[in-house]
């Protein structure tokens, strides 16, 4: 991680995290005795989810392998000030440097990470430029796991009409402590998906947004509209992440598309 000073994931983190991956373990148990897999409906199931399983654990290590996205030492405005499109800099007193545009200083790297969205714990990394796409990816598999697992976990349970009060197996009163004791992590990856969906639409990070809250503020208050200067629209916002080829936007390692990350398209050009 370059120089940054790398922190403990915390208890509560490593619980959800391994109750997620307990959930998926008990769903091939639940499915097999559900489908089995000497039927299509079984074959289709265990391949998705491989697939799904696959996807994650590829996606999360790319996350917390891939460098954010360090300013170069060598980084120099071309004016004092500003990038020559229009978009002012701002001077990190901590790294003693200009930042270039979208950059942020992280307190817990202890530097400054190109286009920061934010310090993400369950990979122990900043999130930024450069490993934005494999988090995102990560964040919806895992997303599109959990709702997989209820459904083959809620399929057994009518299938095989379970009865929690009188004989409730063990296996399945496990899961459902599993499932229910999750419940933190299922709402939080339900929001960060949706919420970096959000923000991949619009071209913002979340450190953006929250600036542009103010700044909308401070735009209603004397009567004019707001826009961020890096929204392109959603298709060019969508692809200026994933990369212009739809067919490579699920593959979390195909980030050719990325530049240095020390300048961005904006809307008045």
């Amino acid at each position: 991680m370059g120089g940054g000073q790398e922190i403990p994931v915390s208890a509560r983190d490593c619980r959800d995290l391994a109750d997620w991956l307990r959930l998926l373990l008990h769903c091939v148990r639940f499915r097999e005795s559900w489908l089995g897999l000497r039927s299509a409906a079984g074959i289709c199931s265990a391949l998705v989810f491989s697939y799904l399983a696959l996807m994650c654990l590829a996606s999360f290590c790319a996350s917390v392998v891939i460098d954010p996205g360090q300013v170069p030492a060598s980084f120099a405005p071309d004016m004092e000030g500003s990038d020559g499109n229009g978009v002012r800099l701002k001077y990190c007193g901590k790294c003693s440097s200009y930042k270039p545009p979208r950059s942020h200083h992280c307190r817990v790297c202890r530097r400054c990470v190109l286009k920061m969205d934010h310090h993400c714990l369950w990979i122990n990394n900043c999130v930024g430029y450069a490993n934005y796409k494999p988090f995102i990816i990560f964040v919806l598999n895992a997303t599109i796991s959990s709702i997989y697992s209820v459904v083959v976990f809620v399929g057994n349970i009518l299938h095989n009409d379970h009865k929690f009060i009188e004989r409730a197996s063990s296996k399945l009163f496990n899961v459902s402590c599993i499932w229910f004791n999750s419940d933190d992590l299922k709402h939080s990856l339900g929001h960060s998906a949706g919420w970096h969906i959000f923000l991949m639409c619009h071209n913002m990070t979340t450190i953006e947004y929250r600036e542009a809250i103010r700044a909308m503020w401070l735009a209603r208050k004397s009567g004019q509209r707001y826009h961020h200067p890096f929204d392109l629209g959603p298709c060019k916002n969508l692809s200026s992440t994933l990369g212009p080829n739809a067919l490579k936007w699920w593959c979390p390692l195909a980030v050719g598309h990325l530049r240095d990350g020390l300048q961005f398209p904006t809307s008045r050009q």
